[in-house]
This record gives structure tokens, C-alpha cells and sequence, in this order.
């Protein structure tokens, strides 16, 4: 097994070098890749390429020109990228040789293979996505990157004046509130968005619930995850979130900011009441058990907080430093989401811990390293989202605006924001002053239109 692995490798390098005409501006690997790219990027094994995707793969190559390679992934579309000759070309030809892909573009080649395109939507989603992002203004596409905390008094105007991609909602926006009134509240905001709007809560169980917490919505609150296990198991699990996620959709919400997905089985660590509470099999099997029901029930889910909250302090209360090696994470804290994302998850919520075997100067949702990691190791290709950006870990980093701008240059696609009307406006600017491309916020805002299909909220 391993010659013939081998073999197929050297083959597919051989006609790599072979076959194309010119070589002289090639780069051998994914280095001259920006992070605003977020391509996933893997070591080319013929393991990894379906080997029934020609038709979706040059679908696929022939819709998407990338502003810094000559690829972009569409949604749920992951490439590895063999050998890039020079940038910004759109692709114009195709062909398939021993599981890679050639393409070509007025002389300019490179072979990629690729990966998770069992996601693939339909041409006719990605031509209604295309079709809605061509009428939104710059105003309306950098809007589109920020789930941002509900201002009841000023949610409409808001709307108007900003052009958010969702509301979430806290404890506060639930309280006083009937079951009939709260719905007929979020109808008000959807009619009054020009974008259907993902609405969004914390209804984790246990020591976070948004929602259920209130007897007027709830005879009892949802159980903790490790509650849950206690009384039946995972397939208790899975009815409990089941019938969350019903319980959610009857309200007009379609996003839970669910599961937990970090390791931790020490009581006195923060995370530890709101996480499984098992080893990494065990809670990658939680997760795996979650995601499945909330993808079943068309009900939005978000792995957190990436990339493992560990024993880490409080990051609402200041800046956690995680010393952990890399070896740990990926043989532990990573593989839960590895088992949400094979699963099929929506989002990734990434934290606001400083993870210095990643990167020891900047907070993960503030890394481009930390997300390139999730990108091109975990090969994760759907919306990528910060922590709150108000929380003290960030305000102890940067300013409001910095935070903001930073977020986005290292790849997120939602900004969870309760200073929107500051972080916006900023995040407008930098794409107005060229800081960020505008070839980068379009395609996270077609990652969040896709999520928004997928949730049918656009036809």
C-alpha cells in the first residue's frame, strides 16, 4: 500500500513538472497563499481526491477567479493546491490526470486536487447567491460579516443603517417576553431586513440558556450536556437536541451557538460546567451526536471556542494565555471539531485565548495563523466566526475599531459585535482604503448567504 502510495505521488509530481509550458514563475508550495485566501492546504496524497467529482470540481473551477490565486473555493468547496503560476487569473480550462486537476488560464497553469465536495451546492444556489451579492452595496456586503447583539430600541433603525447579518439575542432581550410576542418581535426584524437575518442565541443547557431559562417560554431549562449523558446516554443527547432545536425554530430563532466542543474534565476549570466534561473520544462523539440532530432539524450550529479552551481563564474578564504545545491540540483539543465538521457543522466559533504554539502575539480570533490552521489543517470551508469582540480579552488587546479591522484580515467571516455601530464603520473604511480587499469580504459574504440557504432563509 504504501509503494503504491508512493508511486501515485511521484507520478502525479512527475506530470506536474512535465507537462506544463512554463514553469520558470512557479512556487512549489502553498507559501505565496495570503490568509485572506483561506484555502485549505494539505500535503497531496491521492487519498484525499473523490474520485467521482469531475463534474462538480470543474463547476466549481469555472465559477470561482480567486483576487490572490488563481483559485477561490466556493462554499463548502475545499482545494489543495499542488503548484500555482503566478496570481489573479481566472480559470478558463480544465483537465483531470491521475486524480489532479490542471488548470489553465491564459498560459498560466497549476494542478490542485480536491477535497469535501460532497458540499458543492447546486449551480442554481451559487447563481442566486452571485445574484444577490451583485445587487448589495459595499455598505450592504460589509454588513453582511457582522452577527451583532440586539439594541431593542434601535433594532429597526439599526437594520436600515447597517445592514447586519443576524441578531443574537441575550438573556435581557427574552425576559418579559411571551413565546408569542418574542416571535412576533423577530418577524418584525425579518420584514424589516432587506437580507433575511440569521437570529441567533447561547441555548447551550445547563449554565447558558438564553432562552429557556424564563418558566413564561419553559417549564424547566435545557439539562447541561454531562446532565443529559448522565440520564440516558447519547441517544438522550440527541432528543434533547431535537427538541431544543423545535423549541428554537417555533420562535423564529435557526441559529444555536451550540456545541461546546472543548476538553475539559477538571471541575475547577471555567470551561468545565458548559463543556461534556469527557476525554476527546467521548466528547468528539457528543459533538458528532449534536451536530448530526441540529443538521437534521435545519437548525444552524456553531463549534466553540476553537481552537480548545483548555483550563484557560475567563476571557470576558481579560486575556487568557494558553502554553500548550501544538502536539496537544491535534492530539486532543482538535478533535472534536474535526468530528463536528465531518459531521457537517455550519460555523466555527474561534476564541479569544492567545495560543502561543500558534501564534504567541495575537489572540486566536485575531490570528491569521490560528485560522489557517482551521482553513488548511482542519479543512474547514464554512463561516468562521470571532468570540464577542467586546469581551476584555479584546478591549485589553485593541480598540473597538483595531479589534474589528484585525478580525477580519485574519480571516473571519462574522464579527459577533456589540459595538457595531463603531466596528462597522471602521471595517468600511479599511475595505474603502485598500487594508482589506474587497475580493475577500465578497467571499465572506457568500459563505454566510450559502449558510443562510441552507437554513432556508433565501429561496
Amino acid at each position: 500500500m504504501k509503494k503504491t502510495c508512493a508511486l501515485a505521488f511521484l507520478l502525479a509530481l512527475v506530470l506536474v513538472l512535465t507537462s506544463c509550458s512554463s514553469w520558470e514563475d512557479a512556487v512549489s508550495d502553498s507559501s505565496t497563499l495570503s490568509s485572506s485566501a483561506s484555502l485549505p492546504i494539505q500535503e497531496p496524497s491521492s487519498s484525499t481526491v473523490p474520485a467521482s467529482v469531475s463534474s462538480q470540481r470543474k463547476e466549481a473551477l469555472e465559477r470561482y477567479a480567486a483576487a490572490d490565486v488563481n483559485l477561490r473555493e466556493g462554499p463548502g468547496t475545499a482545494y489543495t493546491i499542488r503548484r500555482v503560476v503566478k496570481k489573479g487569473e481566472r480559470v478558463e480550462a480544465y483537465e483531470t490526470r491521475q486524480g489532479w486537476t490542471r488548470v489553465r488560464s491564459k498560459g498560466i497553469e497549476g494542478y490542485i486536487s480536491a477535497a469535501y465536495l460532497d458540499a458543492q451546492p447546486p449551480a442554481g444556489q451559487m447563481d442566486r447567491i452571485e445574484e444577490i451579492l451583485a445587487q448589495m452595496t459595499l455598505e450592504e456586503k460589509v454588513g453582511q460579516m457582522f452577527f451583532v447583539r440586539c439594541r431593542e430600541d434601535t433594532a429597526l433603525a439599526d437594520l436600515k443603517q447597517y445592514h447586519p447579518a443576524g441578531y443574537i439575542l441575550f438573556a435581557n432581550d427574552v425576559e418579559g417576553e411571551t413565546p408569542e410576542s418574542l416571535k412576533a418581535k423577530i418577524e418584525g426584524y425579518q420584514a424589516a431586513s432587506a437580507v433575511p437575518l440569521l437570529i441567533g442565541v447561547d441555548e447551550e443547557g445547563g449554565t447558558v440558556n438564553r432562552v429557556s431559562r424564563f418558566p413564561a417560554f419553559r417549564s424547566e431549562k435545557f439539562l447541561s450536556p454531562q446532565e443529559l449523558y448522565a440520564q440516558g446516554g447519547f441517544d438522550r443527547v440527541a432528543e434533547d437536541t431535537a427538541e431544543k432545536c423545535r423549541f428554537l425554530k417555533s420562535l423564529g430563532i435557526q441559529v444555536n451557538l451550540a456545541p461546546v466542543c472543548d476538553l475539559s474534565t477538571d471541575p475547577g476549570d471555567f470551561i468545565y460546567p458548559r463543556a461534556f466534561g469527557g476525554d476527546a473520544a467521548a466528547t468528539s462523539e457528543y459533538v458528532r451526536t449534536v451536530v448530526t440532530a441540529m443538521r437534521e432539524n435545519q437548525m444552524g450550529c456553531t463549534l466553540k471556542h476553537f481552537p480548545g479552551y483548555g483550563n484557560n481563564q475567563d476571557t470576558h474578564t481579560g486575556i487568557a494565555v494558553d502554553s500548550r504545545s501544538y502536539e496537544q491540540f491535534a492530539a486532543e483539543d482538535f478533535l472534536p471539531f474535526e468530528a463536528g465538521i465531518a459531521a457537517g457543522a455550519d460555523s466555527v466559533l474561534v476564541s479569544h485565548n492567545m495560543v502561543t504554539c500558534m501564534d504567541p502575539s495575537l489572540p486566536a480570533s485575531l490570528s491569521p495563523k490560528v485560522h489557517d490552521v482551521l482553513r488548511r489543517q482542519l479543512g474547514f470551508t464554512g463561516v468562521v466566526m470571532t468570540d464577542d469582540l467586546m469581551m476584555d480579552a479584546i478591549r485589553d488587546y485593541t480598540g473597538n475599531e483595531q479589534a474589528a479591522v484585525l478580525a477580519v484580515e485574519a480571516g473571519n467571516d462574522l464579527l459577533l459585535a456589540t459595538d457595531f455601530d463603531v466596528q462597522i464603520p471602521a471595517v468600511l473604511q479599511a475595505v474603502q482604503e485598500g487594508r482589506i480587499s474587497l475580493g475577500q469580504v465578497e467571499q465572506a459574504v457568500r459563505r454566510v448567504l450559502y449558510w443562510k440557504m441552507q437554513l432556508g432563509l433565501i429561496a
